[in-house]
Parts: C-alpha cells; structure tokens; sequence
C-alpha cells in the first residue's frame, strides 16, 4: 500500500474569514499523497489520461490564446508531485499538478475553477495552493518541500494573473503603502516598470 502523509489546505484569501466561522472542525487534516507515491508507476504505464475509464473531459480555460505563465516554484512542485502533468487523473482521488485531494478542492474554493482540479489550468490550481501556502506554510507538500528545500511560511505569495495591475493587488491583500511598497518589494522581480506585470510572476506580499 502507498504510503500517504496528511496535511491541511487553507482557503482562499477572501475566504478565509467564510471559514473561520466554521470553527476548527471544518478544517480536518487532509489526506494527501506524497511524492513517491504519486510518482509510482501504475501497473499499465499507460498515461492518466489516456486511461479509458476516465471521461475526456477538457480542462477549464485551455482555450487557444491563453497567456503563458512564467515558470515558478510551483513548477518544481508539480514535478515533484506529479511529474509536471497539470491534468493528470489516475483515478486515485488525488488531481492535478499539485495533487490535490477533491475534498480539499472543494473545501478551498477550487469548484470556482473547474469540477477537480486536473480540470483546471495551472494558474487556477496555483491561485488554490496558494491560498494553501498562506497557512499551512510549505509542509502542506511535506516530501517535496523537503526535497526542494522549502520551509516554513514567512512571506505570502501572489502569482500574478492576466490583465491584474499592482495596485489591485496591494489593495485585495492590504498591502501597508498600497502599490508603491509592494513593487519596492518586487522591483527585481518586476523591472523598471510597474505598470507592465507578466501573467505568472510570483510576488512576495509581505
């Protein structure tokens, strides 16, 4: 039998609050596979989705057109978790790139994606593990956060998405100083000018 570590997911930002209310009872450990686990091969090597038991079902917003997204940690995380396979569905209630548990999913927020989150774009599934990483800290992927070297939860996180400007994004987190000392934080990151954020960028909030 693989062997599975538990962890919890967190909710969304703007959720938080909604989930707080429900007390610490809502909030149960959630069973999520590790790495080794998720990177043993099946019997029949066959990739998930071409499995026939599993419904071709075509992940949420993989439209043609769709904005690339700068590789990040979460790559690394993916391929740690799932061999980078975004969309991957074993039938083992574990989905997506991130692997993660459809309770969880559901728990967090990810229905306002897609149905599971292999249905869903990487960008979707990270914009959920971030929420993760907010409050569980890196140990809600305990293996491959070890493995990548990966602690602790000292500075929150946003990847940038399409059309998102900086001043938008200092006011939904309630950044001190509003968007001038959230690109001071992220000057590097971002370049000379603020107003050009590529879909992607992983900026440090806090």
């Amino acid at each position: 039998m693989s062997e599975k570590s538990f962890y919890r997911h967190s909710p969304r930002r703007h959720r938080t609050a909604v989930l707080t209310g429900l007390g610490t009872a809502a909030l149960l450990p959630l069973l999520t596979q590790t790495a080794e686990a998720a990177q043993t091969p099946p019997a029949s090597p066959a990739p998930a989705h071409a499995a026939p038991a599993v419904p071709a079902e075509q992940p949420a917003g993989a439209t043609a057109g769709t904005v690339e997204r700068l590789r990040s940690v979460w790559d690394d995380i993916a391929m740690c978790e799932s061999s980078g396979d975004w969309h991957i569905n074993t039938g083992n209630t574990f989905y997506g790139g991130l692997q993660f548990w459809q309770p969880t999913w559901v728990l967090f927020g990810g229905l306002e994606y897609a149905g599971r989150a292999d249905l869903a774009t990487p960008a979707q599934q990270i914009a959920v593990a971030e929420a993760v990483l907010r409050v569980q800290g890196w140990s809600a992927w305990p293996v491959c956060a070890k493995r990548l070297g990966l602690s602790g939860r000292t500075h929150i996180v946003h990847t940038v998405q399409p059309g998102e400007t900086l001043s938008a994004i200092a006011d939904d987190y309630g950044v001190p100083g509003g968007w001038p000392q959230l690109y001071e934080l992220n000057r590097a990151a971002v370049g000379a000018d603020p107003d050009e954020l590529a879909a992607g960028l992983v900026l440090t909030v806090n």
